[in-house]
């Protein structure tokens, strides 16, 4: 049988590991790790990778490195500014990675009931340990059901006026390609975890996925072959944005609601699965 990123009882395998990591990003990672520990010293919990970097996949110059930070307590304000000047280090620094995926939470957030199917299952099932105990010890095994394909894309519909109102804002082209890397991977994401329940498996490969979720849409199929090469290799064309809010978004939130209904409600802290690859 096809092995599908699951165990032999149907549940996720965890994706990536640091042993995975290849030796082009084995500097950058070294670095989060220590600039992470000395940036936030007992704050911090734990931190993780995620991505393509702990999945070997990686592209040198072209692949973002994917870091979670988890804190004792809910993050303040410092503790975001602390995050942002990490961040940007890292990606000045390091030319190998093209940006910083950089995700702050708390670990009572990721050990939550509101979270347990999706900020905990991302860190449980798409996260690499890189410091601190693994919070993933306390949280359950996962199955690609459509009550995980609901909590982790089942907001599409109420994201795309927020994307609308980034573009409006957009005008430089580093601001579209940051835009079509980050809609795009959440496109290919949602129509892949759409179809995970029949397809019964995961992928964390973008190209994998779009081709999966054409076998069950294929009158979408090029359309999302299309978003996975933009969250590859993003291009700095509005008009790209544009047809992900006007087009293939509006139909996948209506075809996702239809089939796994909607997102529980959360609060205000910004989902982590909108832009992981």
């Amino acid at each position: 049988m096809e092995h599908r990123g699951l165990d032999a009882y149907g549940y996720f395998e965890r994706e990536g590991s640091l042993g995975l990591v290849q030796d082009e990003f084995r500097a950058v990672v070294a670095a989060a790790r220590e600039r992470t520990a000395e940036a936030y010293g007992r704050r911090l919990h734990s931190a993780y990778l995620h991505g393509s970097v702990p999945r070997g996949t990686a592209r040198p110059g072209r692949s973002d490195l994917g870091l979670l930070l988890v804190l004792h307590h809910p993050p303040a304000p410092e503790d975001h500014d602390t995050a942002e000047v990490l961040a940007r280090g890292l990606d000045e620094d390091f030319d190998r990675i093209d940006g910083v995926d950089l995700l702050l939470r708390d670990k009572h957030a990721v050990l939550s009931e509101a979270e347990r199917f999706d900020l905990g299952w991302f860190l449980a099932c798409l996260s690499t340990p890189l410091l601190g105990a693994d919070l993933a010890e306390h949280l359950p095994r996962y199955r690609p059901d459509s009550l995980l394909a609901r909590e982790t894309h089942g907001d599409l519909a109420a994201l795309l006026p927020q994307w609308r109102g980034r573009i409006r804002e957009a005008s430089a082209p580093d601001e579209y390609r940051r835009l079509g890397r980050a809609f795009a991977r959440h496109l290919v994401r949602t129509g892949f975890t759409l179809v995970m329940p029949r397809w019964g498996g995961w992928t964390g490969d973008l190209t994998e996925a779009a081709e999966v979720f054409g076998t069950y849409y294929p009158e979408r199929a090029a359309q999302m072959r299309a978003a996975a090469a933009v969250a590859l290799d993003p291009v700095a064309d509005p008009e790209v944005l544009r047809s992900y809010v006007e087009d293939l978004g509006p139909w996948l939130a209506d075809e996702y609601t239809a089939r796994h209904g909607t997102r529980t409600p959360r609060g205000s802290a910004a989902r982590p699965t909108a832009s992981c690859a």
